[in-house]
């Protein structure tokens, strides 16, 4: 699937009337015009694309019904961007799933839209794509919301299920205190712990401010020449996809003692904030030929486990602020493309629901978001869905044409470190 570009047909559309299902335009609390987050006005570029495959048939009006009573609920959705003072803030619009138009194009309708394949593929009967502007939220945050708009196939009366919360309390990287009893080298321990953290994200940040500043990954077969830096951005991007067994994936992490990496971190609160709560994390990603299949996987958990003890993703959080509000969007905005075009790959990933959904009356046999905007050639999302994990390519088609290979690796390497153990 492409990104926005023309065609030689309209996409569908869906457009909703004002009045909700049950009610009036009314019925909706009005929506408050506030300012779009300099994180948001970041996001200029870029569209985060979520493709569902469904289980039945596309049937427009029960689609459109959920819609109504949904989505458009959500006083994000029922906005667009208006510029007041010179400054653009969120305001009341229509309520409309609207045509393709470009990164840049107009902002008088909602930045949301669905597109619809109303015939059988591979995997589904039908397909459902949601494309929104990264604007209205980051990933965690719009995915939350559309698996709020689903209900248990087994019981459509419920929410579905989720995954079960991680067995720590707390924040990753923090380390519980140790009992009185447990003696007074297990307190030392304990504070020196703090010490190596504070140390590891003096040098994490220092990393992330150095690629930013000159260091630059080299060119290899994943990077372009450029990093994305000549202009062409964004470059037209494909999305494929591939399903991984989710049993597949627990034996590995069982049997090498690894642990899911994963993009909640357990708190007081596992409520998700709306809007684009961004933080950064830059994995050395080696290139190099193992005889053992494991070692791909014990080099990996080792530097994860590294990571995990370093507030990298916090501190490169509260430096974007501090960019933003120190500078102005538009040299952010230069400095954030910067930072991306220097390294190689973007991953991502995301937790889906335990069990098999209905998204408004249709089963989703599959579920795969992915973004464009980016200046990378590759971009990676990991999402879990029931008993599968699907992995999500972005690529653009000049720097991986044979990118059914480059998913083929995927599967094969599972099998290769399955068989290895």
């Amino acid at each position: 699937m492409d990104d926005a570009g023309e065609t030689s047909q309209p996409p569908l559309t869906i457009r909703i009337s004002r009045a909700a299902s049950g009610g009036g335009a009314d019925a909706w609390p009005a929506v408050a015009e506030e300012p779009v987050s300099p994180t948001a006005r970041l996001m200029d570029s870029f569209y985060i694309v979520v493709t569902m495959g469904l289980g039945s048939p596309l049937d427009l009006p029960v689609f459109r019904a959920g819609i109504e009573t949904q989505l458009a609920r959500y006083p994000r959705f029922r906005s667009i961007q208006v510029t007041k003072d010179g400054k653009p803030r969120w305001g009341r619009g229509g309520l409309r799933g609207v045509a393709v138009h470009g990164a840049h194009g107009p902002r008088s309708r909602p930045l949301w839209e669905f597109h619809f394949l109303d015939f059988p593929t591979s995997d589904a009967m039908s397909t459902a794509v949601f494309r929104v502007h990264h604007s209205l939220g980051d990933g965690m945050s719009l995915l939350t919301i559309l698996m709020a708009s689903t209900r248990s196939a087994a019981d459509p009366s419920r929410l579905p299920a989720m995954p079960a919360p991680p067995a720590r309390s707390g924040d990753i990287y923090a380390r519980p205190r140790p009992p009185r009893t447990a003696g007074v080298l297990a307190l030392i321990a304990w504070l020196w712990s703090f010490v190596v953290l504070a140390w590891h994200t003096v040098v994490d940040v220092t990393l992330f401010v150095a690629t930013i500043a000159f260091v630059r990954d080299p060119h290899t077969l994943f990077k372009r020449d450029n990093g994305g830096g000549d202009g062409e951005f964004p470059r037209r991007k494909r999305f494929v996809n591939r399903s991984l067994s989710l049993g597949d994936v627990k034996f590995l992490k069982e049997a090498l003692n690894c642990a899911y990496v994963n993009m909640i971190e357990s708190s007081k609160s596992n409520e998700v904030k709306w809007g684009n709560q961004l933080g950064y994390i830059i994995l050395p990603f080696h290139i190099a030929m193992y005889e053992d299949p494991l070692e791909y996987v014990r080099k990996a958990k080792k530097m994860v486990d590294r990571k995990k003890s370093s507030l990298e993703v916090v501190f490169t959080h509260m430096l974007g602020e501090v960019i933003i509000k120190t500078f102005g969007v538009k040299a952010a905005g230069v400095i954030f493309r910067r930072m991306i075009s220097h390294t190689t790959i973007s991953f991502s990933n995301m937790i889906g629901p335990a069990e098999q959904v209905e998204f408004y009356g249709h089963q989703v046999v599959s579920i795969a978001p992915s973004v464009y905007g980016p200046p990378e050639a590759l971009t990676v999302h990991y999402q879990s869905y029931s008993n599968t994990i699907k992995v999500i390519l972005a690529v653009d088609e000049e720097q991986f044409p044979d990118h059914g290979q480059l998913l083929d690796d995927f599967t094969e390497s599972v099998r290769i470190i399955k068989d290895g153990l």
